[in-house]
């Protein structure tokens, strides 16, 4: 346990991936709790609008967490600017779907650096200035606790996410900071409605969560006095996620019939996305 549960009055947070989905649920739930947010994605003008909608305690950062040097430069410019920084959300993530060999090797390798190198620099160079109490959240994946066929990098990077931050929690308590992980199974955001045909049915499998369902439970981290949480949505899926990484025989077993789920959910998402 590191020091008193935060008081988001005034404080500071970066949120990576922040123009939609669960980064901009997070963010308007800081900016509620009275915490100035730096809004990080790629797309200037859309972050631009989005922070314009937000308020005075939204500010637009538009950088690309995969170039490295421009996020480790990120924190000491956000400190410079604003005189601390309390909070940082990687949320941020990249998904090249479907079997691996459909993409190429640099595809894959940029999946590794958006989804695990990036919050490892980010986080590493905002412990240089982040005051005692300070906390760090990583949006992971269920896919980290059991991979996904089809999704095979992508489980990798959020199983090396997860992990990292639960090995780095010590490292990180020596300087009074937390680090939580969560881990959502699947999410309303649009993440995966550019390539739907290659969402694989075991992912539809699972309850789906709301992207402020998730930011609810990153909250909660992030208000939290404990360190190395590791919390999965929804419950019950994380506790399926579990038995089949410790029981691999079962899971193969399960397989089949939670596929016939999944392809049936899927249809049924497809025909209420198309309005039908």
């Amino acid at each position: 346990m590191v020091g008193p549960a935060m008081d988001l009055l005034e404080r500071v947070a970066i949120v990576t991936g922040a123009s939609s989905g669960i980064g901009l649920a997070v963010s308007r739930m800081l900016i509620a709790g009275g915490a100035r947010v730096v809004l990080v994605a790629r797309g200037a003008e859309r972050l631009e609008s989005v922070a314009m909608a937000l308020g005075a305690q939204a500010t637009a950062w538009a950088l690309d967490v995969g170039d490295l040097e421009a996020l480790a430069r990120l924190p000491a410019e956000v400190h410079a600017r604003f005189g601390r920084l309390d909070i940082v959300v990687n949320n941020a993530g990249l998904h090249h779907r479907g079997d691996m060999l459909r993409h190429s090797p640099l595809e894959l390798a940029e999946m590794v650096r958006v989804n695990l190198s990036a919050p490892i620099v980010l986080t590493r160079a905002a412990a240089e200035l982040m005051s005692s109490g300070g906390v760090v959240v990583n949006v992971a994946s269920l896919a980290g606790k059991l991979g996904v066929p089809g999704s095979a990098v992508y489980s990798g990077t959020k199983a090396g996410l997860r992990f990292w931050g639960l090995a780095a929690a010590e490292d990180l308590a020596r300087r009074g900071l937390r680090i939580a992980n969560v881990n959502p199974g699947p999410v309303d955001t649009g993440f995966f409605d550019a390539d739907f045909e290659h969402v694989t049915d075991l992912t539809f499998s699972q309850p789906m969560c709301s992207s402020e369902q998730v930011a609810a439970m990153v909250m909660d981290c992030v208000r939290s006095q404990e360190t190395g949480l590791d919390r999965d949505i929804p419950y019950l899926s994380g506790k399926l996620s579990t038995l089949g990484y410790l029981s691999p025989g079962l899971a193969r077993l399960l397989r089949p019939a939670l596929e016939r789920r999944g392809a049936a959910n899927k249809r049924k998402f497809l025909v209420r996305k198309s309005g039908g």
